[in-house]
């Protein structure tokens, strides 16, 4: 049977558990139900009181681009006529909702699409927002929806205690294999949040079910993750933010495309295929951003074909990738040294991995897969302990 979201399981109910309550709504453009009907107008048919609406970063219709502070003058959600605070502002303290907005609310309705990666930040969003409803006195309910990717394969290590920030903000892998109400209840549980947290299941999802199983429509998150196959390479090609080498954003395949203006693309392809890493083929192309890094430029380099979801493992494909333009092109390519994040003196590539040792290895020529069965067994044990948080069967 087709999947049934939290979401369209509140719906299916008209609302009844929460008549009488006052309600927060943590959303963006993705929380809607198999209708493709909005949480807002749900809520508005089945006249839920909706005191406040958050949005998280990109805004509550995904609207702005990555890293743009959305500022937090209080406007109106037009479905609903509740006023919008932002939780992507212009400091890191923007990023948990302000106990004040809270504390005149019963329930908090998180219902956010993950991506099933580390660095995609809603999950931070929907755990802050549980910390904070911990101080505040009031329940938080998360909607839960799949994880794209499925919930058996885990990948990467954890962070370092030093390299802890927006795109990791608690010590998970790069890939986690949670759903976004594993991932509140893990944290809340290991963290000491003290939240009253309840997670609406959904109904019908398996562990091993990709996106494409559940028959739900994908709407995207965020501007750039327009497809499932963009989420598919994100664990891996969403490190190549943290270089001077584009990740395709301005394009319409953002993440499966790889380039820059120094980059032979029948140079590269080949080298990365000789490396027969599982599950993916890479295609020689030039193309055009129409904005971000070489905007309005032509550039070279690869595009990603994931043949075997199964078998391709992203982190460390988008490891082997950059190990590969390190050893033919040098000091060409370049590490970002701009603000990431809201952190200023650590490499944003450092972040994304955790820690420093995949960069050196990658500098030093050294051995880009040694490092990352490294990470691998930290990983095997972070999947024996989430074994209590885990809602769905395998």
């Amino acid at each position: 049977m087709a999947v049934r979201t939290g979401l369209d399981r509140l719906v299916a109910e008209g609302f009844a558990s929460l008549r009488g309550k006052r309600v927060g709504l943590v959303c963006h453009a993705a929380s809607v139900a198999s209708d493709l009907g909005h949480l807002t107008e749900h809520c508005r048919a089945a006249g839920v009181n909706v005191v406040r609406c958050f949005g998280p970063e990109h805004g509550i219709w995904a609207d702005a681009q990555d890293m743009i502070a959305v500022d937090d003058e209080t406007t109106v959600e037009p479905v609903t006529g509740a006023p919008v605070h932002s939780l992507y502002g212009h400091e890191e303290a923007s990023l948990e909702p302000r106990v004040e907005h809270l504390r005149d609310l019963d329930v908090l309705l998180v219902d956010l699409q993950d991506v099933g990666a580390r660095y995609y930040t809603f999950i931070y969003t929907a755990a802050l927002c549980a910390r904070a409803a911990a101080k505040a006195g009031c329940e938080v309910w998360v909607l839960d929806r799949p994880n794209p990717l499925g919930g058996v394969a885990v990948e990467g290590g954890l962070q370092d205690a030093g390299f802890l920030s927006f795109v990791g903000l608690w010590p998970l892998p790069v890939r986690h294999g949670l759903t976004i109400g594993e991932v509140v209840t893990l944290l809340n549980a290991r963290e000491g949040f003290g939240a009253s947290v309840r997670v609406v299941e959904m109904q019908g999802w398996r562990r091993d079910d990709w996106f494409q199983a559940t028959g739900l429509p994908w709407v995207q998150p965020s501007p750039n993750m327009p497809t499932v196959d963009t989420a598919a390479v994100y664990p891996g090609m969403c490190l190549i933010e943290g270089t001077n080498l584009s990740e395709g954003r301005g394009t319409t395949r953002p993440f499966e495309l790889v380039g820059a203006d120094f980059i032979e693309p029948f140079l590269l392809a080949p080298a990365l295929n000789a490396l027969e890493l599982p599950g993916v083929r890479f295609r020689p192309v030039y193309f055009r951003p129409t904005f971000h890094k070489f905007g309005g430029r032509t550039i070279g380099g690869v595009a990603l074909h994931v043949s075997d979801r199964a078998s391709f493992q992203p982190y460390r494909t988008g490891l082997q990738l950059l190990a590969t333009v390190r050893r033919l092109y040098g000091e060409r390519l370049q590490w970002r040294t701009e603000a990431y994040e809201f952190v200023r003196d650590r490499l944003a590539f450092d972040l994304l991995c955790g820690g420093p040792q995949m960069r050196e290895t990658i500098d030093g020529l050294g051995d880009v897969d040694a490092a990352w069965r490294a990470g691998q067994a930290e990983a095997a044990a972070f999947e024996q302990a989430r074994a209590a948080s885990l809602l769905y069967p395998g």
